[in-house]
């Protein structure tokens, strides 16, 4: 990991489970990230790959699905995600106007490493994400470009920088500059210890709500900043949750909707104007795209031990969430405006969590 100042590094451990080494969603075996960032101006913002294994994704599908929290978002793919409980691309993150842009960039991606989609197969199922980034960035001009695309996803790696890069370059979070956050939770179980890890493109919340640790720091923050600002949810959060857990995709998505009881820590009440939806795969089986001669084995993990992936799927939820406001740095964009970085306003209060 680049070497950031992170919310655990800083303030101290959230819950009561133990992290990954890296503490991010790469700790799951087979998953890298890659950003492209744009910063100029009045262009704040970018894109983020996640790759859910280094194999043909297309050809070796994995078990995966969605959840929608609140659907105000413009995702693409999650119907067929669901209907079919699997996932057969990266996963793209960017802006709300250039979902278009990265869903034909991740087309092509796919085209080019499958020769047979479209000809002797079907088609193929691009899954993208986006935040509404438009107070720090211009966002009708439309800045990421199909190269920009290709870019993230050729640099993924293990190592995942927060923050203020990629697609969550123009994001906010609790009226303070937010991004990308990640976060892992370990999950010993008695045939052997699992990852869940994820990753936050965060653009939520209003300043009063912001909770950490039980404490309303935000609504500290907000009689200590004089309303210098109006504080207005105009966003949305795109979660993003890998684990090597073995389970179906129903199994999946009821760990998926357990995110809401990180969100709500961190202060959330999910406003109307906000769109948090969760993007979920396990790399535990692999389902090939061609049809097979004999059954397909699908392991699960027992109902009985589900809590323990609820619980850590919160506590990584809730952690991610923390990073990208600890680790996002001031950004000053479309028309003058800026976001403070909430580490400066800890410092310029004088305020210790």
């Amino acid at each position: 990991m680049k070497k950031q100042n992170r919310f655990r590094e800083r303030h101290g451990s959230i819950g009561e489970m133990e992290t990954g080494p890296l503490n991010s969603i790469t700790d799951v075996e087979g998953v890298t990230v890659g950003h492209v960032t744009l910063s100029d101006g009045d262009c704040q913002t970018g894109v983020t790959a996640v790759l859910p294994h280094q194999g043909n994704l297309f050809k070796e599908k994995l078990i995966a699905t969605s959840h929608v929290l609140n659907g105000f978002g413009k995702t693409m793919g999650t119907i067929q995600l669901q209907e079919l409980g699997v996932i057969e691309t990266p996963i793209l993150l960017t802006n709300t106007l250039n979902v278009g842009t990265a869903a034909d960039a991740c087309i092509e991606h796919m085209l080019a490493r499958n020769p047979e989609i479209g000809r002797t197969t079907g088609t193929v199922n691009a899954v993208i994400g986006e935040c509404n980034d438009m107070l720090l960035n211009d966002i009708r001009k439309q800045h990421v470009h199909k190269t920009h695309i290709h870019q993230a996803i050729q640099h993924a790696s293990k190592q995942v920088e927060e923050g203020s890069v990629g697609a969550g370059r123009g994001m906010l979070c609790y009226s303070l500059k937010g991004g990308i956050g990640t976060s892992s939770r370990l999950i010993p179980l008695s045939h052997g210890v699992y990852t869940m890890g994820i990753l936050v493109m965060s653009n939520f919340g209003i300043l009063r709500d912001l909770t950490i640790k039980g404490r309303s720091i935000g609504q500290e923050l907000k009689k200590k900043l004089l309303d210098e600002w109006q504080e207005k949810d105009k966003g949305s959060i795109m979660i993003i949750a890998a684990t090597d857990l073995p389970v179906t995709d129903r199994q999946l998505n009821r760990i998926l909707k357990r995110t809401v009881t990180g969100l709500s820590r961190t202060g959330s009440i999910i406003t109307h104007g906000s769109g948090e939806i969760v993007i979920g795969f396990s790399t535990a089986t692999r389902i090939p795209h061609e049809k097979t001669n004999q059954p397909i084995e699908v392991s699960m993990i027992h109902e009985e031990e589900m809590d323990e992936a609820f619980r850590a799927i919160g506590e990584a939820t809730e952690e991610a969430v923390l990073n990208s406001l600890t680790t996002a740095v001031a950004v000053k964009g479309r028309d003058g405006n800026e976001r403070p970085a909430f580490t400066d306003l800890l410092d310029r209060f004088n305020l210790s969590l």
